[in-house]
């Protein structure tokens, strides 16, 4: 299971309009997977009028470690060579 985070993933303002019920995410079988069609997470929510949302939760991109450890390296080589140009004889 993953870890649970006390951060905001996802916010809709007055999705109903008025007291909402009921919440659920949508599991995960085949026919939860399909309505997901790609996304993170899809949840359904009822109000008290019985109307119901369906709240589809977009993936996240994240960045892969290797590119950011590159784009690390590269800042530091900018330095070292900026430092140079400025302060000839630094090294």
């Amino acid at each position: 299971h993953p870890r649970v985070s006390p951060q905001r993933l996802y916010y809709v303002k007055e999705a109903h309009g008025i007291v909402v019920t009921d919440v659920a995410f949508v599991p995960e079988s085949q026919q939860g997977r399909e309505l997901l069609a790609g996304n993170e997470a899809a949840l359904l929510s009822v109000a008290v009028d019985s109307r119901c949302h369906l709240h589809l939760l977009p993936s996240r991109r994240s960045v892969p470690v290797w590119a950011l450890l590159l784009l690390c390296a590269g800042l530091i080589v900018a330095a070292i060579l900026l430092l140079q140009l400025l302060f000839p004889g630094f090294l």
